[in-house]
């Protein structure tokens, strides 16, 4: 099991995917890997490294459960508080692409097959798509990533765009030294329309979905979905990593290329105070007024409508 890591922590509270404000809050913090086959628990344990100085807890991130979690519980001397509990999706790489294609259906190969014609069709009858994975190419890589990306939802809205800072740079090119990291772009002739960046971040041989992006005139010929697909089978050619991780949070996207899912919670353990005590139970409200507006307006058909006009403009 990984060690913790204290550091500052966001307390975000959010209204569906945009945060309010946020409070820090000085958090031992550590993440379940894939590799570590950490098994299921039917209760969080408790962690036996005191809590620093001035800290106000913990934080696990994925921890496998057995079942779902009580939002709001008392557990030892701590307020265990569960915000999310998720399907975390990966894909395991250590078979071949042959046996990946096995747990799609007949249906779902032949829509992918399509959208991959249709886009080359669309290009003049080839799709051009181009991997980065050395020091020296990771400048060009973030330079055309991020033409695409201030056109996206994520960066204009949320502010979760490929970031373009020096350091970033630095750190990819640190990476690529060492064979852990892979970018990919999908063109349309020379303009860039889909990226997706997955570094190594441990030494571990996991991909993590760090970043994925794509042109928002291009959404009805989902070179999203085409990129992941094309980088996926040349992962399993590749055969040097061992799992490709979606990370945290669900979505359609995900459990489409996911060959494995496993239930996982993220749980805070914090001291029980007055304040905390305070912070748990309006965060534990705002959620679950989000999640009531979000299943209100699906009810009268409008959340779909909302979403498409905040993130394309239509």
């Amino acid at each position: 099991m990984n060690r913790w890591d204290c550091r500052p922590v966001p307390f975000k509270f959010q209204l569906s995917d945009w945060t309010l404000f946020s409070i820090p809050l000085r958090l031992q913090v550590r993440a379940e890997r894939l590799v570590d086959e950490t098994p299921p628990v039917a209760v969080p344990p408790l962690p036996t490294e005191p809590i620093v100085e001035g800290g106000q807890g913990y934080l696990t991130r994925g921890l496998p459960v057995a079942a779902e979690l009580p939002a709001i519980s008392r557990l030892g001397s701590y307020l265990c508080y569960v915000p999310l509990q998720y399907q975390h999706c990966y894909i395991d790489l250590r078979t071949s692409f042959e046996t990946y294609l096995k747990k799609f259906s007949s249906k779902t190969r032949s829509t992918i097959n399509r959208k991959v014609r249709n886009f080359a069709e669309h290009c003049g009858g080839s799709v051009s798509w181009k991997t980065y994975r050395m020091p020296g190419e990771m400048r060009e890589f973030f330079r055309l990533a991020r033409i695409v990306s201030r056109k996206t939802y994520q960066e204009r809205l949320l502010d979760a765009g490929i970031p373009e800072s020096e350091d970033f740079l630095v750190e990819a090119e640190s990476l690529a030294l060492e064979q852990r990291v892979r970018a990919y772009l999908l063109f349309d002739g020379d303009r860039p329309v889909s990226y997706l960046y997955c570094p190594v971040p441990e030494h571990d041989g996991v991909l993590i979905y760090a970043y994925l992006g794509y042109d928002p005139d291009y959404r009805k010929l989902s070179v999203g979905t085409i990129l992941q697909w094309l980088a996926v089978e040349q992962l399993f050619n590749e055969a040097r990593f061992k799992y490709f991780d979606f990370t945290e949070g669900q979505s359609d996207h995900k459990r489409l290329f996911a060959t494995h899912q496993r239930r996982c919670a993220n749980v805070f353990l914090l001291k029980r105070s007055p304040r905390n005590t305070v912070l748990v139970y309006s965060h534990f409200a705002m959620n679950r007024f989000s999640a009531w507006l979000g299943t209100t307006l699906d009810r009268y058909g409008l959340k779909a409508k909302i979403k498409l006009f905040l993130r394309f403009g239509r």
